[in-house]
């Protein structure tokens, strides 16, 4: 899966928000600590580092959601992260968007902190992130 490749299915994922750059993809993926599986309809981004993992992103074409895609992502990257060493995963998730918070808590991930203002959305306006946290373990 390419850089172009992700930032197209973001583009369709995130219509509604500011999606991430093909150089954004880019620049992350040269990173050594990076690591994504998936394909083009559906994948997660994420960053392992000693025994925590952190999702930067997932995302869903909207033509393959609803089919079980985002949670079978979110199980690919947790299992690659744990054969990578990590023992927590972290992800931060706007406040709003509850169908990700449903997700994230079927999953297993509980709240665990809160970003005041972390997210901006058009006209300036801001919405919290939720911090939420699962044991890899």
């Amino acid at each position: 899966m390419t850089p172009r490749d992700m930032a197209s299915t973001h583009a369709a994922a995130f219509a509604q928000s500011r999606p991430w750059t093909v150089q954004e993809f880019s620049d992350l993926l040269s990173n050594r600590f990076t690591h994504h599986v998936g394909n083009a309809d559906s994948f997660a981004l994420f960053q392992v580092i000693a025994q925590e993992a952190e999702l930067l992103t997932i995302a869903t074409h909207p033509t393959s959601q609803r089919q079980g895609l985002a949670r079978q992502r979110m199980s690919d990257w947790h299992s690659v992260a744990r054969d990578l060493g990590a023992t927590r995963a972290i992800l931060d998730v706007a406040s709003d968007n509850l169908p990700a918070i449903a997700l994230y808590e079927h999953c297993g991930y509980r709240p665990c902190g809160l970003r005041k203002g972390y997210y901006l959305l058009e006209n300036n306006k801001k919405t919290d992130a939720v911090v939420m946290e699962c044991s890899l373990t």
